[in-house]
């Protein structure tokens, strides 16, 4: 039996600089999907120079953030002396846990002649017990990610979080959770069961898909029941689409966001919030990148 699609709609811009932004997650209907509570889509867009856009230096706390590059060059500092550059298909992952500041910024690809931008960012909400670790963090190159072709020519399949059949994702799991990036060729279709009480949701970035036997346009956020069975997405088009399956168990923790921190209480955004303003989480030093 097919899941039910408990909702859907499309973000709202939250622009920042020169980056056309769509503000997935959280939305009207929805604070989390499993342990996911953010999606930032950063939309495509040909640069014209090699300046580059982000959100400058900022503190984390409580979560752990994925950057998921489509198309371009992200360039990731932190307060805790990691630095690297991905490129197209790469993942930067960030566990902030007791607290970081980092600056993260996308562009076109140097390495080759494409000027497209196109990613997305994730916050992904960690268990108590978590929040207070010490920070980790992974670069992951496009050709480092899991990924498998579909059966008779449909297409691929690349897992970010989580494991599909054979693969697994090197991005430490503290819960059930996964996040596929699927790949459907013209006509071809995917489907795949889900367990009961699994929260799960499907981003389509920039082309339209039937899911579950409903028509849903470029730009849509699909999130079904927590009933256990079988989402099927169908590429009706002339081309080729992609699209975002994420979603994992319920968080059961209480869940207090404000700003860039995510937290259990009150108290603790509070107590957040104080150790970043008497600089506990340390500075970045951008000669690391020399």
């Amino acid at each position: 039996m097919k899941k039910q699609i408990s909702f859907s709609g499309k973000g709202q811009r939250a622009d920042i600089g020169d980056m056309t932004i769509y503000r997935i997650l959280p939305n009207r209907y929805a604070d989390a999907v499993g342990s996911f509570v953010f999606l930032d889509h950063i939309a495509p867009k040909l640069q014209t120079s090699a300046n580059k856009g982000g959100t400058g230096s900022h503190p984390h706390r409580g979560i752990a953030t994925l950057s998921y590059v489509l198309n371009g060059e992200d360039e990731h500092f932190d307060s805790a002396g990691n630095y690297a550059k991905v490129h197209s298909g790469g993942v930067q992952w960030m566990k902030a846990g007791n607290g970081i500041i980092h600056d993260e910024s996308l562009s076109y690809d140097t390495k080759t002649d494409s000027k497209l931008t196109h990613g997305f960012q994730f916050w992904i909400n960690l268990p108590s017990k978590i929040k207070a670790e010490k920070p980790e963090y992974l670069a992951i190159q496009g050709n480092e990610v899991p990924q498998k072709m579909l059966p008779t020519a449909s297409g691929w399949i690349k897992v970010i979080i989580g494991s599909y059949e054979e693969l697994s994702s090197k991005i430490p799991n503290y819960t059930e959770q996964f996040l596929y990036h699927i790949h459907l060729e013209a006509g071809k279709q995917f489907f795949v069961n889900m367990a009961d009480k699994i929260e799960v949701a499907a981003f389509l970035p920039t082309q339209k898909a039937t899911i579950n036997d409903a028509k849903h346009d470029a730009g849509e956020f699909v999130e079904f029941d927590r009933n256990a069975g079988i989402i099927e997405i169908i590429n009706t088009s002339n081309s080729a689409i992609d699209v975002l399956l994420f979603g994992g168990e319920k968080y059961t923790e209480p869940i207090v966001a404000e700003g860039p921190f995510v937290m259990n209480s009150s108290a603790e955004i509070a107590n957040a919030y104080q150790d970043f303003f008497n600089e506990k989480y340390g500075k970045i030093d951008y000669n690391v990148a020399k």
